[in-house]
C-alpha cells in the first residue's frame, strides 16, 4: 500500500552523493514582434532574465528542496560563470559542494531565449567543452568522490556528457559504491550502457533508451521487450524509461514491469524535469520505498517541475499537494499556521498565475457581500480595474 506520508518522512534527512556535469542556466524572457532591419532575424524584446544552477547542480538543489541532504561533486572552469556557480551553490542550504576547477575548459553555460507569453523556447546558446576531463582532473574528481561515499545513503550519477563522468570516474565510483553496499542511480547520456555496468537503476529518457537499444521505445510493451537485453549489458537491477506526457516505465531484472501514467498538468517548461525525477527517485529509494512507491513519487515530482518555468526545484509541500487527494488537503490549504510564512503561499500562487485578493470577515454563512467580492475576483482584469 502506498503511504505518501511515511515515504515523505523517510526521505527527509537522507544523504545523496551526487556527481555530475554542473552548468549555469540562464533564461532570457521576452517577446518577438518584429524582424531585425540588419538581418533576417527575429528581435526579442527582453522583459526579464534569470540565472539558475543547472545540470547536475539542479539535481542537487532538488534533493535539498525535497528534504534530503546532498554532497555534490562537480567540475567548473576558471572563469566568471564558474565563480557565479560556486557562489550560488555556497548559499544553498542542504548542499555540501566540492568543486574541481579546470583552467583548460570553460564552465558549461546555456542561455535560453523564451517567449514569455507562450513559454516557448526560441533559441539556445551554449558555451561548453563537451570532452572528457584530462587524466589529472579525473584523478582529482575520484579523490574528491570516494572519501565521501561513506557519508551517503545512496549515490546518483547525473551524466550530461560534458566531461565529468568519464569511463574511469564512473567505474571507480560504481565499484566503490557496490563494495560499500550503496545503491547507484544513473541518469545516463551515453548510448553505450555498458560503461554504467553495476549500477542499480538507469533512468534514460525515451530517446536515449531508443538509441541505446536500437528499438522503437514508443510503447510500454516495446520498452518492456527491449529492456532485458539492455539490463544484461549494464548489469543493473532495473531500467526506468521516462517518456514525458506518456509517463514512465520501469522494467526490473526479474521480469517485472510497472508503468506510471503522467499526471495531468499544464506544461510550462520541461527543462530539468529529468533532474527532478532522478532526485526524487534517489531520496525515495534511500528512504526505503519500493519500486512502485518510488515511481509514484518521481512522477508527481516531474509533474510539479514541468508546471514551472525555467530550471525549477520541487518542494516537499508541493509534492504532497500533487499526490494526496484534494479533499484531504482542503482544510489545511486554507490555513497559514501560527508563525507561518504567508510569503511562501503568495509565491506559489503567483507561480500558478493565480489572481490574489484580500478580504476579511468569516464565510460560515454566504451573504450578498461575499458573492460580490467573489464575482469581482473572478471577473477579467481591465485597464480601469487594474489602475
Amino acid at each position: 500500500m502506498f503511504d505518501f506520508e511515511a515515504i515523505s518522512r523517510a526521505m527527509s534527512g537522507q544523504t545523496v552523493l551526487c556527481v555530475g556535469d554542473l552548468m549555469l542556466d540562464e533564461f532570457v524572457y521576452g517577446e518577438v514582434s518584429r524582424i531585425s532591419p540588419e538581418a533576417p532575424a527575429p528581435v526579442i524584446a527582453v522583459r526579464r532574465s534569470e540565472i539558475n544552477i543547472g545540470g547536475a547542480g539542479n539535481v542537487a538543489r532538488n534533493i535539498a528542496s525535497l528534504g534530503g541532504r546532498c554532497i555534490f561533486v562537480g567540475l567548473i572552469g576558471e572563469d566568471a560563470a564558474g565563480t557565479v556557480l560556486s557562489e550560488a551553490l555556497a548559499k544553498e542550504a542542504g548542499i555540501e559542494t566540492v568543486l574541481v576547477r579546470d583552467a583548460a575548459r570553460p564552465t558549461t553555460r546555456k542561455v535560453r531565449f523564451v517567449s514569455e507569453q507562450f513559454s516557448t523556447h526560441m533559441l539556445r546558446s551554449d558555451w561548453e567543452l563537451a570532452a572528457p576531463a584530462a587524466p589529472a582532473v579525473e584523478q582529482q574528481l575520484i579523490d574528491a568522490i570516494l572519501p565521501r561515499l561513506a557519508q551517503a545513503d545512496i549515490v546518483l550519477l547525473s551524466d550530461y556528457a560534458k566531461g565529468v563522468l568519464t569511463a574511469r570516474v564512473i567505474r571507480n565510483v560504481i565499484d566503490a559504491a557496490r563494495q560499500a553496499k550503496k545503491r547507484v542511480i544513473v541518469d545516463p547520456k551515453s548510448a553505450n550502457l555498458a560503461i554504467y555496468r553495476g549500477a542499480t537503476v538507469l533512468t534514460p529518457n525515451r530517446k536515449e533508451f531508443a538509441e541505446a537499444t536500437r528499438s522503437r521505445a514508443d510503447s510500454h510493451d516495446n520498452i518492456a521487450q527491449a529492456a532485458p537485453d539492455a539490463m544484461v549489458l549494464a548489469d543493473c537491477e532495473a531500467m526506468l524509461v521516462t517518456q514525458g506526457e506518456r509517463g514512465m516505465t520501469l522494467v526490473t531484472r526479474d521480469g517485472g514491469s510497472i508503468h506510471v501514467p503522467a499526471l495531468p498538468v499544464k506544461v510550462r517548461d520541461v527543462s530539468g524535469a529529468g533532474d527532478t525525477v532522478a532526485a526524487a527517485l534517489a531520496l525515495a529509494l534511500a528512504g526505503g520505498a519500493d519500486w512502485d512507491g518510488a515511481l509514484r513519487i518521481a512522477s508527481a515530482a516531474a509533474a510539479v517541475a514541468v508546471g514551472k518555468t525555467g530550471t525549477a526545484i520541487v518542494r516537499s509541500a508541493e509534492l504532497r499537494r500533487r499526490i494526496l487527494p484534494h479533499a484531504s488537503l482542503a482544510a489545511e490549504e486554507k490555513i497559514v499556521p501560527a508563525g507561518g510564512d504567508i510569503d511562501a503561499y503568495l509565491e506559489e500562487w503567483r507561480r500558478q498565475d493565480l489572481r490574489i485578493g484580500f478580504t476579511n470577515g468569516c464565510f460560515d454563512i454566504l451573504h450578498p457581500g461575499h458573492v460580490k467580492v467573489l464575482t469581482a475576483a473572478r471577473a477579467p482584469v481591465t485597464a480601469s480595474s487594474s489602475a
